[in-house]
């Protein structure tokens, strides 16, 4: 495909990602589970708790398409695509689960999508073991995320642990197929920045 053709896809990817016009391709694995009886401060809660990790996966879109975009390795450009693939699955959950819980995503969603795609783009510019490293350092940090959210929700709200839990474990796999790859370790520090990044965002898109 030529370079136009690239961005045009690309684009799309990005309005679907968005306006939540993508189908997940996996079976939602809530599915087969009742809707538990929550009160209304524990629907909320689970609420915010799934908006949050829904911004965590329309950022996850602009990231990989932004590394994509700018990865020289085809090797390394397919596997940031398969990924964004199977994290599309994680967008449709999440954003159903809040729906079911009376709650709303993020209305920043597309300041921190373009703040997302940016920051992969950058970041592939600077070799494809750097973008590798940076999806490791950056999956590793969704799973000590996640695995937080398991401890914060309500002990009833199946339907919602039963989606992060599977979250958890497909992030888990990129970040080990990444460093797999090539990906460079990063140093604590800047993995130590990298989470109060996370911490900010998570903190508003909670909240806004």
């Amino acid at each position: 495909m030529s370079l136009f053709d690239t961005l045009i896809q690309g684009f799309d990817r990005s309005l679907k990602t968005l306006t939540g016009s993508y189908e997940a391709a996996r079976p939602n694995p809530a599915e087969t589970h009742a809707e538990p009886d929550l009160s209304e401060v524990e629907r909320t809660h689970s609420a915010g708790l799934m908006r949050v990790n829904h911004t965590g996966e329309v950022c996850a879109q602009a990231l990989y398409e932004g590394q994509a975009l700018t990865a020289r390795n085809p090797t390394a450009r397919q596997a940031l695509t398969q990924a964004a693939e199977e994290e599309r699955d994680h967008l449709e959950w999440c954003r159903t689960r809040v729906k079911e819980l009376g709650g709303r995503t993020s209305a920043l969603d597309p300041l921190f999508f373009g703040a997302s795609f940016v920051m992969g783009t950058v970041t592939g510019l600077f070799g494809d073991k750097v973008s590798l490293g940076f999806v490791e350092a950056t999956e590793d940090q969704v799973v000590l995320h996640l695995e937080k959210h398991l401890d914060e929700l309500p002990s009833g709200d199946d339907r919602s642990r039963l989606i992060i839990e599977q979250m958890r474990d497909d992030e888990a796999r990129h970040g080990n197929r990444a460093r797999s790859m090539g990906g460079i370790e990063f140093p604590p520090a800047v993995k130590y920045g990298m989470s109060i990044v996370a911490k900010v965002m998570t903190e508003t898109a909670y909240r806004v």
